[in-house]
């Protein structure tokens, strides 16, 4: 970058940064001074989440027409004016090429994912720097400009947000290839990914799916935390293969909740089209009403025989992979008829001797309950017993499945709790890049809301 004015102005810079509301319909000058059009647009190439996206034209106004007028042409760019390096324009209508992104189009106004905080912000503002390259995307303002009267100001102060710290939702399928290649939308856990689906429209919808199914197991966690009426919503949009599939990803309990949730016509093909062992827990769990034990109740679990030790029902634990981690917190220990004799919590289990009994380490008579357990006793007794587990029996003390607390608070935390404004995130560094919530600069709750 340009060390002083007299040197910038030398190479043709004017300023070492620049707002983009700076620059739209500033006028167009050839190098003697003539008007020849207006910015409508500046056009920036992204070349991937540690680069800055760099300026490589600018779409100008000319008579009716939008016309495009690459970098190398411009002399100068500035609030006032941009001045071109010739006396002439091409004329020829401005074609967006693959890989170019709209800043007035395509950012301006739009919401972009904050990686920090997994949440969307609008940008309202966009900076631009030059840099050895040339001029750059580096910084967006996210702070709604403040109204008077009715009308946005966009003069004054631009507290700027780096570039980096952001994962843009571009409609554009040109630019879809380089945007893809980042991932760190995959880098976020699926309740942040969740959550923002459940506020984005359609085509940021779009976008943030679009990213997350190329893995296929973040695709079911995330749709295990959605809101049932938004995973209904996107369900409706996929194909019946696609939606037995997925569901054969996801944990059986909130599998079965998402059949329900389908369209009576479209539930027998859907089961049809999921793996067998799969569509039995789901049928299994869809006969019990959804607020009782049975409906809520997660019918994979661990066991053990009396006799195994305790190195022996560790390594059962260990070769659960596929298991919800909430379930595998107590191993429960059969007796020869398959009843349920006890359970031994996995702490119990690591503290003690890999040779010792199992039946001399567990709880011979735990806590338990039976299907149709409404869902406030659940709660009760897990608030009573200090309880992150409880199994679910039938009425010969066979074990139907297991009940884990993070299910039950899901159920009983009221609808209006889960759309509150959320706390202030911490700041946190995203690929080398110090990222701040907004509330650092917006006091007056200056933020964007969805």
């Amino acid at each position: 970058m340009c060390n002083s004015p007299s040197e910038r102005d030398a190479a043709g810079v004017g300023s070492a940064s620049i707002h983009l509301s700076e620059l739209l319909r500033a006028p167009v000058e050839t190098r003697s001074g003539e008007v020849v059009g207006r910015v409508e647009d500046i056009i920036v190439r992204l070349r991937g989440a540690d680069t800055y996206p760099l300026v490589t034209g600018i779409v100008v106004g000319v008579g009716g027409r939008r016309v495009f007028v690459g970098s190398g042409s411009v002399q100068r760019y500035g609030p006032a004016r941009i001045t071109l390096r010739t006396n002439e324009v091409d004329l020829r209508r401005f074609e967006r090429r693959e890989g170019e992104v709209l800043l007035q189009r395509d950012v301006l106004g739009h919401r972009l994912i904050d990686v920090a905080a997994g949440e969307l912000l609008r940008a309202y503002d966009v900076e631009l720097e030059h840099r050895a390259d040339g001029w750059v995307l580096a910084h967006l303002d996210t702070r709604r400009p403040p109204r008077f009267f009715g009308l946005l100001k966009t003069s004054g102060g631009h507290p700027a947000r780096d570039w980096k710290a952001f994962e843009p939702l571009i409609g554009d399928v040109g630019s879809l290839a380089v945007r893809l290649v980042s991932g760190r939308v995959r880098m976020l856990k699926p309740a942040q990914i969740a959550d923002m689906l459940e506020v984005a429209d359609t085509v940021e919808g779009g976008e943030i799916l679009g990213q997350v199914r190329s893995d296929p197991e973040l695709e079911a966690d995330v749709f295990e935390e959605l809101d049932p009426d938004k995973a209904s919503r996107l369900l409706d949009d996929m194909s019946d293969p696609d939606v037995a599939a997925l569901l054969g990803r996801m944990r059986a309990d909130d599998a079965a909740d998402a059949i329900v949730d389908l369209r009576q016509s479209r539930r027998r093909a859907v089961l049809d089209l999921m793996p067998a062992p799969q569509r039995t827990k789901v049928i299994t769990l869809m006969g019990f009403n959804p607020d009782s034990a049975g409906g809520l109740m997660n019918v994979d679990i661990v066991s053990c025989r009396a006799e195994a030790t305790a190195g022996e029902a560790l390594a059962i634990i260990g070769g659960a992979r596929g298991l919800q981690p909430e379930a595998l917190l107590k191993m429960h220990v059969l007796n020869e008829r398959g009843q349920l004799a006890g359970v031994v919590s996995v702490i119990t289990l690591l503290q003690a001797d890999v040779a010792d009994s199992v039946a001399a380490l567990m709880d011979c008579d735990p806590v338990l309950v039976s299907a149709d357990a409404d869902l406030t006793d659940v709660a009760l007794l897990m608030a009573d017993y200090n309880l992150y587990t409880i199994p679910v029996v039938d009425d010969q003390d066979r074990v139907l499945g297991v009940v884990t607390v993070d299910d039950v608070l899901e159920a009983i935390i009221p609808e209006d709790w889960r759309r509150r404004e959320p706390a202030p995130h911490p700041m946190r560094e995203i690929s080398g890049v110090a990222a701040t919530d907004d509330s650092a600069w917006t006091s007056g709750g200056g933020g964007d809301q969805p």
